[in-house]
């Protein structure tokens, strides 16, 4: 880059400085797109505000050491609007940590998925329970039995869980070899083709290093496949993350709703690369 000199007179002294051969910017215009960005009106503020009141009595009312408050949790996390529920999260998964034993004591001994679940949610919460609960899915030669590829659903919550290891947890450096090595038997031989993606993106994209925003997208799309699971509370909630630009200064508005654009590209090329 080709630098000059630049005089400049004043007054009383000349200064001189390096004037720099700067070329346009690439971004151009772009972030100047959002400068008027529209702003919510009272009705919409109080429809968010009354869909996260409906979600939060949800989770107050159900049962505290329930699979069905898991599900919730599961379901609010991994659509990415946990923050909006921190408090009503970390009370219910409290309670079910004292709990635990008691709890996994009382699940019938063959659902994989309901104790993986709860084991995979505690430990993303910072409790150290312990992972001997999976030893009633082993043989008697320690190794996770075959019968469990019938599961698959139980398959990919035990995978999502062995991911929460930590040093010296045999049993879950067993289990996530095991998960993917027969998830990947598995899945040329799947007919049900949410669950073959489900499947696969298991495999390719560890939940444990997953990035929210690209995470939340592709669970939504399973979200709302799934007639059993779908409430339509949760999928008009996902908008939120979109609409969080109204409430930053207009200056920061600009730089949100510009990252977001460039994730998009970012996470385009990406996908096309696998």
């Amino acid at each position: 880059m080709e630098l000059c000199t630049q005089t400049v007179a004043t007054d009383e002294v000349i200064i001189s400085r390096r004037d720099g051969n700067h070329r346009p910017t690439a971004w151009g215009d772009h972030f100047l797109m959002y400068a008027d960005l529209p702003v919510a009106n009272e009705e919409e503020e109080k429809q968010h505000e009354d869909l996260k009141e409906e979600v939060r009595k949800m989770l107050v009312m159900a049962p505290s050491n329930s699979l069905q408050t898991l599900h919730l949790i599961n379901t609010i996390q991994r659509l990415g609007v946990a923050y909006h529920f921190e408090r009503e999260i970390e009370e219910s998964l409290s309670y079910m940590y004292t709990h635990y034993e008691e709890w996994i004591g009382e699940v019938d001994g063959d659902d994989l998925h309901a104790i993986a679940l709860c084991f995979r949610l505690l430990r993303q919460q910072g409790y150290l329970v312990s992972c001997d609960a999976f030893r009633k899915f082993t043989d008697d030669e320690g190794d996770f039995k075959k019968e469990l590829v019938n599961d698959v659903h139980g398959m990919l919550s035990l995978h999502e869980a062995a991911q929460y290891r930590v040093h010296g947890e045999v049993i879950l450096n067993e289990a996530l070899n095991f998960t993917i090595t027969q998830l990947k038997l598995i899945l040329p031989e799947l007919t049900n083709s949410q669950l073959t993606q489900q499947v696969n993106n298991a495999l390719k994209f560890p939940i444990k290093d997953g990035m929210v925003k690209v995470e939340t997208r592709k669970y939504i799309s399973f979200y709302q496949e799934n007639h059993e699971l779908c409430n339509q509370v949760f999928g008009d909630i996902t908008r939120w993350n979109i609409d969080a630009s109204k409430q930053l200064p207009s200056y920061m508005k600009i730089i949100y709703r510009g990252l977001l654009d460039v994730f998009n590209e970012v996470e385009k090329e990406l996908a096309s690369e696998n």
